[in-house]
C-alpha cells in the first residue's frame, strides 16, 4: 500500500513515517497542503493521511480540492491527523470529505486501526 503523508511538522512526519516503514507501507511525504496536492496530481495513492493544522493550505481545504477533482483520485481515503477532538471538528472534518480522523498524540493502534478500515472497503473507481 502507498501512502502520502501530509504533515507540515517534520518531527511529526519522523515519527509517522516510522510508524508507517514499521507497518511495511511506502510512504512519500509532502511537507503541507499545496505540496501534497502536486504529489497526488504526479503520482497513484492508496490513502492520503493529512494533517488538519497546516500553514498555508490546511487539511480541510486539502481534502476539498481532492475531493473536487473529476478523476478517480478524487475518491482516495483519506484520514485527517488532528490534536483538536469533539464533535464539532470532526463534523467539519467529515464535511470536507475525510474518511476517518485520527487524533494526536497518534497511537500505532490507532493508526493502523483506522488504515485497515479504509483499505478494506470496496473500491467505488473499480469497473
Amino acid at each position: 500500500m502507498r501512502i502520502l503523508l501530509v504533515e507540515d511538522n517534520d518531527v511529526n512526519r519522523r515519527v509517522l513515517g516510522a510508524m508507517l516503514r514499521a507497518g511495511g507501507f511506502e510512504m512519500d511525504e509532502a511537507e503541507g497542503g499545496e505540496a501534497g496536492l502536486r504529489m497526488i496530481d504526479e503520482a497513484d495513492y492508496d490513502l492520503v493521511l493529512m494533517d488538519l493544522r497546516m500553514p498555508g493550505m490546511d487539511g480541510l481545504e486539502a481534502i476539498r480540492h481532492i475531493r473536487a477533482r473529476t478523476d478517480a483520485k478524487a475518491g482516495v481515503p483519506i484520514i485527517l491527523i488532528t490534536a483538536d477532538a469533539g464533535s464539532t471538528i470532526e463534523a467539519q472534518c467529515r464535511a470536507a470529505g475525510a474518511d476517518d480522523l485520527v487524533l494526536k498524540p497518534v497511537s500505532m493502534m490507532a493508526l493502523f486501526s483506522a488504515i485497515a478500515a479504509l483499505a478494506g472497503r470496496p473500491d467505488d473507481s473499480a469497473p
